[in-house]
């Protein structure tokens, strides 16, 4: 958790060297989120931090996650619909997070016209494929 909320305060806070010294003010830092996390094997931990690009109007398919996922929007914002919750949309500088094996129903981009980028950390304790496709024969639940 600790590595995963470093690498995305990181990404939001690194500025490029050049301009760096010319700054004397001290590092800005603020908190994006803070979630329990559900219990977990502390020796089997992994984390996988990926970063997903959604081309304008693009979206995923219905899936699910096995492993408790922390998201963090750098740029644009995206449409999230978890099972029997209403959609929400997350804009850049905004966190989400998703408990072990929701279904994830809406996952798109918000715009039509604009990129949307955003980071993805998942906190696994067994070997596991990081998506899972939702079967299409089965319908969802709360829909």
């Amino acid at each position: 958790m600790v590595i995963c909320a470093t690498l995305m305060v990181w990404k939001v806070t690194t500025v490029p060297a050049a301009e760096a010294s010319k700054q004397d003010a001290p590092v800005q830092t603020r908190a994006v989120a803070k979630q329990a996390l559900p219990r977990l094997d502390g020796n089997h931990l992994e984390m996988e931090l990926l970063e997903v690009t959604y081309q304008p109007g693009q979206s995923s398919k219905p899936h699910s996650h096995p492993c408790a996922v922390i998201g963090y929007v750098v740029e644009g914002a995206v449409r999230m619909r978890l099972q029997g919750k209403a959609e929400t949309v997350y804009r850049a500088g905004e966190s989400f997070y998703e408990s072990p094996n929701e279904i994830h129903l809406v996952s798109a981009n918000a715009s039509k016209t604009e990129p949307a980028r955003f980071l993805v950390c998942f906190l696994c304790d067994h070997e596991t494929p990081l998506s899972v496709p939702v079967p299409t024969s089965q319908p969802a639940k709360g829909e």
